[in-house]
């Protein structure tokens, strides 16, 4: 059983304790002690105070050991961190062991992309009031950031929020989702025990909303980074204090493309890889399918072949590809929608049922009307969308035909109908004979629209956690021909 104190440096609180379940059986795994007002308060008072005390700020040689430290603990223990990840939030095994793998690269990119985050020279000397002047930019840390966090990756998400703080030298404070705290607390410990003082890295749990609210309003933080809900995402951002700048990732219901010379032997293995995984609750996983008349029988008997072998169960188990989804009231939901669009007049393909009060069957539908739920809504479920287009503007159109842009996909051996493709899909990026949910951790990533603001990528996380300070200097020295 793993148990967690709050990570507070100097705090104590009083206000119980949150039992974490296991997604799959709902078994008790672990529990984390939960951060009362004053806890909170003891977090934010103390980062505050870290980032305004200039001597106690780390070098750059220091928080590069420290990352590279924990990378060395977290490939140790690497077996363990995906066991507890499976456990706690229902992706299985196998891409656990992905995920907690991708955490240790990303530390390493925060190392990589920290030696090479420099400033600018500012051209001068082009007119009288230029003259005689020479002026650069370096970068330092924006000040303190509060972070929020989702269920889907417990792992991988954290890194990417509380890395790269660490990287550029913000203090950091970090409430994980309340599904999936253990990983979060873990990856914190693993950077203490890498020699990161606490109070630059502080991580708790909350039973009472105002005490999260509390976090994310106040005046002290400088940067807000939030993963989840748009409702929520968007809410919380009309609530920072002034001045304060932000990083929101919601989710999307990814389009994919498909033409009549799409290669359906490479294609439909992406596809299922790519609407399956974890159970579909990704923010771009593969969700809509537009098939050319032509072929969209066969794309629809493929996946089906492929979908309904799949091994649903126990995440811990390597042989599990599908696991549970988070919350038995998603299972209702997920299992709600379908129904409801089969009697919008979808054709049930395979699926269709739940297995269990957390599991529920990788279910495609064919032909949804472009109005029902599952067509405009993020499902966040192991469920996928068939639709049948005669001419690809349509299937352009209709694509683009719902409130999210994130990631889209097109598969097809037409240069053309590829280009056309990435310019008119409303998408931040357009994959090209790959799923949408494929990522790697130094790209871009991000939405717009209902989708999110601003970009993920931990080179990009770490451009936003640092102000470009100017220095100007005037000199006849540097006047010409002095």
């Amino acid at each position: 059983m793993t148990k967690f104190n709050v990570l507070i440096k100097g705090a104590t609180t009083n206000d119980g304790e949150l039992v974490v379940t296991s997604a799959f059986d709902e078994k008790q795994i672990g529990s984390v002690l939960t951060a009362d007002a004053a806890a909170v308060e003891k977090a934010l008072a103390t980062a505050h105070e870290l980032f305004h005390d200039r001597k106690k700020w780390l070098s750059t040689e220091t928080r590069i050991a420290i990352l590279k430290k924990a990378a060395d603990t977290m490939t140790r223990e690497k077996e363990e961190l995906a066991k507890l990840a499976a456990s706690e939030g229902g992706k299985p095994l196998i891409d656990s062991l992905v995920e907690v793998q991708r955490g240790i690269e990303g530390l390493e990119c925060c190392i990589e992309t920290i030696k090479t985050s420099i400033g600018r020279e500012i051209p001068m000397n082009l007119n009288a009031a230029s003259n005689g002047k020479i002026a650069f930019t370096s970068r330092e840390p924006i000040g303190v950031v509060a972070a929020v966090s989702a269920f889907n990756h417990p792992l991988n998400l954290i890194v990417h929020q509380v890395a790269p703080a660490v990287a550029v030298g913000c203090p950091v404070i970090i409430k994980p989702a309340e599904d999936t705290p253990l990983s979060c607390m873990r990856f914190v410990k693993i950077l203490h025990d890498a020699g990161l003082p606490e109070e630059w890295c502080q991580a708790f749990v909350v039973n009472k909303l105002e005490n999260a609210t509390k976090l994310v309003t106040d005046s002290r933080i400088s940067f807000f980074s939030f993963i989840g809900s748009a409702k929520v995402g968007w809410y919380l951002k009309s609530q920072l204090a002034p001045g304060v700048h932000c990083a929101l990732e919601h989710g999307g219901a990814a389009p994919v493309i498909l033409d009549a010379t799409a290669d359906l032997d490479s294609a439909i293995p992406k596809l299922v890889k790519g609407g399956y995984y974890h159970a579909g609750q990704v923010c771009v996983s593969v969700q809509r399918i537009y098939a050319h008349e032509s072929i969209v029988k066969e794309v629809t008997k493929r996946i089906a072949e492929k979908a309904k072998v799949l091994v649903v169960g126990d995440p811990t188990n390597p042989k599990t590809e599908v696991g549970p989804l988070i919350r038995r009231r998603e299972v209702d939901r997920v299992h709600d929608w379908v129904q409801e669009s089969v009697k919008e007049g979808a054709e049930l393909v395979i699926g269709g049922k739940k297995i269990s009060d957390t599991c529920y069957e990788p279910t495609l539908l064919l032909n949804p009307p472009d109005t029902s739920k599952v067509s405009q809504n993020e499902i966040f479920g192991p469920v996928v969308c068939i639709y049948s287009y005669k001419n690809i503007e349509d299937a352009f159109h209709r694509a683009n035909n719902v409130p999210y842009c994130f990631q889209a996909a097109v598969f097809t051996k037409d240069i053309d109908v590829a280009m056309r493709a990435y310019r008119k899909l409303h998408a931040r990026a357009v994959m090209v004979n790959e799923h949408t949910a494929f990522r790697v951790d130094w790209m871009p990533f991000g939405g717009h629209n209902l989708s999110g603001l601003g970009t993920g990528g931990i080179p990009y996380t770490i451009a936003d956690l640092h102000t470009e300070k100017m220095m100007v200097i005037s000199s006849v020295g540097l006047v010409p021909n002095s």
